[in-house]
C-alpha cells in the first residue's frame, strides 16, 4: 500500500515545462494545469515548446525535449527533419485558422475586381483637396475603380484540405462556378466538399477555366513556384491570383512578368517582399490571413490539447512528421517508443518484452514514410532495464515510459 500511495505521489507530482517562444493566447494556455505544466518564455530545458512563427532552424535541442506545437499550420519555421532525426513530435494545427482564411480570400477577390482600396484612398485625397465637390468628384471619377462581379465567374481552388474546402463552399454561395484540385485529396476532404464543386485531376484543366485562382497548399520543396511562367500561360488572360498560403508558391518574377503583359489582372499576396509589393497591380496584404482573434485562439486550444495529450498520455493526432496514434489506456505502463520505419522491428520489441515476462495489454503501430511510432501498454510498471534494452534496438530513437 505504501508503494502505491508513493507511485501515486509521484505521478501526480510529475512537472512538464513548456517553452513559449511567441506569444501564444491564454484560451489555450487556460488548458495547462499549473499543478502539471511549468509554463513562460523563460522555462529551460523543456519537455515540450510552444510556437508561432518564431525561427527555430538554429535552435538548439534541450536534452528534455520531446514535442513542439505550432499554432497554426505552416511549419516552415521549424527544422522538420531535425526533429525526427531527434525522436521530437512536430504538431501542427489544421483547420484551426480556416475560417479567418476563408473570409479573407472572399475580401481578396472582392478587393482584386473592384478596386476598392484605390477608391477608398482617391475619395479621401479628393475630400482633402481645397475646393472640391466631392459628391461632384465621386460620381465623375468612379469609373475609374469599376470591376468585375464574382457572380457567375469560375474560380479554381487549389488544394482542398480544410482551407480549401471552406473556399469552394462559399463560393458556390455567392454564385460562382467552382473547379478544385487536390492530388492528395483525401476522403475526409471530398466529404467536406460540396457535391457541385467540379473536382479535376489535372490543374490545367482548372487553370484554363478560371477567371480567379486561388492556392492553398503547403510549401514543400515540390511546390516551390507552383504558379511559374508555364502554369500562367495556361491560365485564361486577365486572370487574378490570389496567394493567401505561403510567399514561396508563387514565383515572383514570372508574376511581375505576367502583369506586365496583362496576362494576370491583379495578384493579391499575404506575403510581401521588396520586390512584389511595389509592383503596379498587387495588392500586398500584411499577413492578415490568420489575423483574427478567434483564429489565434483556436490555434492555440488545438496546439495546447495536442501537445498535452502526447507528452500525459502518448497520444500523437496532427503531426506533421509522425503518423497519428492514439489509443485508450489498458494497461499499468504505457511504452511510447519513436523508431525508424524498418522491418522486425515490432517482433524485436515484443522480444524483449516477453523475455522478461511482460505481459502486452494493447499495442498500436503505424509508420509516416521514413518513422513510425508505437504505443504498448503492459501489465506492469517498466523498469529502467527493460526501457534500456529497447532503447539498445538498432532503429529505435526513443523510448518514453508512463505510468497509469
Amino acid at each position: 500500500m505504501f508503494r502505491l500511495l508513493i507511485s501515486h505521489i509521484k505521478k501526480v507530482f510529475i512537472m512538464y515545462r513548456i517553452k513559449t517562444l511567441n506569444k501564444i493566447s491564454t484560451a489555450g494556455l487556460d488548458h495547462l494545469d499549473k499543478g502539471r505544466f511549468q509554463v513562460g518564455n523563460e522555462v529551460e530545458n523543456e519537455d515540450g515548446i510552444l510556437v508561432r512563427s518564431a525561427p527555430m532552424h538554429d535552435y538548439q535541442f534541450p536534452t528534455a525535449l520531446r514535442a513542439i506545437a505550432r499554432a497554426g499550420a505552416g511549419t516552415n519555421n521549424i527544422p522538420i527533419d531535425r526533429c525526427s532525426e531527434n525522436g521530437i513530435v512536430v504538431f501542427n494545427t489544421p483547420g484551426a485558422n480556416a475560417n479567418a482564411v476563408k473570409e479573407l480570400v472572399i475580401a481578396a477577390m472582392l478587393i482584386a475586381s473592384r478596386d476598392v482600396l484605390g477608391g477608398a484612398e482617391w475619395v479621401q485625397e479628393q475630400a482633402n483637396t481645397p475646393n472640391v465637390d466631392l459628391a461632384a468628384a465621386v460620381e465623375k471619377g468612379k469609373s475609374a475603380f469599376a470591376g468585375p462581379e464574382l457572380f457567375r465567374k469560375t474560380l479554381g481552388v487549389i488544394g482542398l484540405g480544410a482551407i480549401g474546402a471552406l473556399v469552394c463552399n462559399v463560393a458556390l454561395e455567392l454564385g460562382m462556378d467552382v473547379y478544385g484540385y487536390d492530388p492528395y485529396l483525401s476522403v475526409d476532404a471530398a466529404l467536406r466538399l460540396d457535391r457541385h464543386v467540379h473536382v479535376v485531376k489535372d490543374v490545367n484543366e482548372l487553370y484554363k477555366v478560371s477567371d480567379y485562382v486561388t492556392i492553398h497548399i503547403p510549401y514543400t520543396n515540390s511546390t516551390k513556384d507552383f504558379i511559374n511562367a508555364e502554369a500562367i500561360s495556361k491560365m485564361k488572360g486577365e486572370v487574378r491570383i490570389l496567394n493567401l498560403a505561403r510567399g514561396g508558391l508563387v514565383n515572383d518574377d514570372d508574376m511581375i512578368e505576367a502583369l506586365e503583359s496583362g496576362r494576370v489582372a491583379r495578384y493579391v499576396t499575404d506575403f510581401p517582399d521588396e520586390k512584389i509589393a511595389r509592383v503596379p497591380h498587387v495588392i500586398a496584404l500584411p499577413h492578415l490571413g490568420a489575423s483574427t482573434p478567434e483564429s489565434e485562439e483556436n490555434c492555440a486550444v488545438m496546439a495546447v490539447r495536442q501537445l498535452q495529450d502526447y507528452l500525459v498520455n502518448g497520444n500523437i493526432t496532427n503531426s506533421v512528421n509522425l503518423p497519428n496514434v492514439s489509443q485508450d489506456w489498458s494497461g499499468t505502463a504505457r511504452l511510447c517508443l519513436i523508431h525508424k520505419n524498418v522491418p522486425a522491428m515490432l517482433t524485436k520489441i515484443m522480444s524483449i518484452l516477453s523475455d522478461d515476462g511482460i505481459n502486452v495489454e494493447n499495442m498500436t503501430n503505424k509508420s509516416k514514410k521514413d518513422y513510425a511510432y508505437t504505443l504498448v501498454d503492459v501489465n506492469t510498471r517498466i523498469t529502467d532495464q527493460v526501457a534500456d534494452e529497447l532503447r539498445a534496438i538498432d532503429g529505435i530513437i526513443r523510448v518514453r515510459v508512463l505510468n497509469h
